[in-house]
């Protein structure tokens, strides 16, 4: 089975909440993050995708790294993640300035009990969820 390589963050605001997002033409939500350019290492990835996809410019000394995690891809079928898996907890002022780029289509803050009610991909719904729950 095909396997993808992606950078995914666990982004938390000061209220213990989750980020999720939706990528266009999808109905699962999951972490920011993408997939890693030629020569850059997963740090470097989280920090550039976060920037692209949510306007969030964070130094990569903020974020705390998780491990590495695979599960069934959500929008490539019959392929597998690989999913390099950072944590980063943002101030209020960050948090409220998260807005949706490139190709994100909706974000969403949300409890533990509130992302366990939505179509999660599967790296969120059995990694990304555990975590924040420590």
């Amino acid at each position: 089975m095909p396997t993808i390589e992606i950078c995914a963050a666990l982004v938390v605001d000061p209220d213990g909440r989750m980020l999720l997002v939706r990528k266009r033409g999808t109905s699962a939500f999951l972490q920011p993050g993408g997939k890693p350019e030629p020569g850059e290492t997963p740090v470097e990835t989280i920090v550039r995708e976060l920037d692209e996809e949510l306007g969030l410019a964070l130094a990569a000394t903020r974020f705390e790294t998780l491990g590495t995690f695979e599960e069934a891809a959500a929008n490539e079928p019959d392929h597998r993640v690989v999913g390099h898996a950072f944590r980063v907890e943002l101030t209020r002022a960050e948090a409220v300035a998260a807005r949706e780029a490139a190709e994100i289509a909706e974000l969403r803050w949300a409890t533990v009990a509130e992302a366990q009610g939505l179509a999660l991909a599967p790296l969120t719904r059995s990694y990304f969820v555990p975590l924040v729950l420590g």
